[in-house]
């Protein structure tokens, strides 16, 4: 074998800071795009934070890749700058929901972020009490700080409302004293408050903002203002407008197009290039789709792709005839998935439990699900439409199930 050092690169001809390209990564200010207006609203809507006074409760909604999330990063971390200017000790916190989804995790991990070395108060990971982490969240919060935003993002996935109840309602039934508390919720999910229970609804949602996708200037302009991930004349010319232009056209996403970026930039970089040509947009396009789709359903069980797998099955055998626009009924798609599990010589779930898994995948937006009322003849009924490329979803479930 070669030396050891020829398996590894030690220069990258290609990126100079990927960090850039990391959705994970909070830019500073001058990196965050067509936001400006939706950053004044947060930061008004919180601003009596800056003097130790209570900021409101805000829902944020939008579909992914909508700056949701960057937007109330940025807005908290420059509250608690500024408050600390002003002699105001606040903090923020964020949950990722998605994970956290029960009310002992969220609150665990609501009072580990913001707990300090200064104090004996332990927050273990698991083993206690849910009423334990509270009593030594609300201790930590009147011991150190005038004010605290606990960020609740995908709020959706929380199992129930009962942390939205204890948090919103925390001064007001004096589990505190000294230090206020304000909740940013967000959701991908417009209609998400409907199902919040009415107690938590008046005391949680004072202030609403909605986030539009991005258009294909905005695309750009977020793109570009990251482009110094790259060494400098790496990018072809067209690469960001035709990254631009395919992630406006599909869904505005941003998320979306800032890896459409990083993975043409990675294909480059596998395929031993100095630049990356614009034709290695589409490329990075289709596996950007293919790898986001395979995270979603990474978790989901053989009937749940199943499932899945029926629905993507009439999608494409009727794609001449408009499917894009139609859905199918849950019994169409329950005759294909039986045919499937006799395929994978698997016993079917009932029909019953499939709505109930086409359900969930409609939580995941992966589908749509739309009730029709076919008259005395046939009764209501529901349809389900896929929302993902058909052709992605195949290829994904033709790896994932064996």
């Amino acid at each position: 074998m070669s030396d050891s050092d020829d398996l590894f690169i030690l220069e990258d001809p290609i990126f100079v800071n990927k960090e850039l390209l990391e959705i994970s990564h909070l830019p500073e200010e001058d990196r965050i795009v067509g936001r400006d207006e939706e950053i004044k609203q947060l930061a008004n809507a919180v601003n009596p934070a800056i003097f130790g006074q209570s900021p409101s409760n805000i829902l944020l909604y939008g579909k992914t890749g909508t700056g949701k999330s960057l937007c109330a990063k940025y807005v908290s971390r420059q509250l608690v700058d500024t408050a600390s200017e002003e002699g105001i000790n606040a903090v923020y916190a964020y949950v990722d929901c998605a994970q956290d989804s029960t009310e002992t995790q969220s609150v665990q991990t609501i009072a580990d972020s913001v707990n300090t070395e200064e104090n004996d108060i332990y927050i273990p990971d698991k083993g206690i009490s849910t009423a334990t982490y509270y009593k030594r969240l609300w201790r930590i919060l009147d011991m150190h700080y005038d004010v605290v935003l606990i960020i609740l993002d995908e709020i959706d996935k929380l199992e129930d409302d009962d942390i939205l109840m204890q948090l919103s309602r925390a001064g007001e039934a004096g589990k505190i004293e000294d230090c206020k508390i304000g909740v940013i919720g967000i959701s991908n999910k417009i209609k998400y408050k409907d199902r919040m229970d009415e107690r938590v609804k008046s005391s949680l949602c004072e202030r609403e903002f909605v986030f539009p996708p991005y258009d294909a200037n905005q695309l750009n302009e977020i793109m570009s203002a990251r482009s110094d991930a790259f060494r400098e004349g790496v990018l072809e010319g067209g690469v960001i407008p035709r990254a631009a232009a395919l992630a406006a056209r599909e869904h505005g996403d941003a998320r979306k197009a800032i890896d459409i970026l990083r993975y043409a930039g990675e294909i480059a970089q596998s395929s031993d290039m100095n630049t990356v040509p614009e034709d290695f947009v589409v490329q990075a396009r289709e596996r950007a789709e293919t790898d986001r789709f395979r995270e979603l359903i990474s978790g989901s069980t053989p009937h749940s792709r199943y499932v899945l797998q029926a629905l993507t099955i009439l999608s494409v055998d009727n794609a001449g005839n408009g499917a894009g626009d139609i859905g199918f009924r849950t019994t169409r798609i329950y005759d294909v998935y039986e045919d499937i599990c006799r395929q994978e010589g698997s016993d079917p779930l009932s029909l019953r439990r499939v709505r109930d898994l086409l359900k969930e995948h409609a939580f995941l937006d992966i589908i749509e699900q739309t009730r029709h009322s076919g008259g005395s003849a046939e009764g209501s009924y529901t349809e389900h439409q896929l929302l993902e490329d058909p052709d992605v979803v195949q290829q994904v479930l033709e790896d994932t199930i064996s």
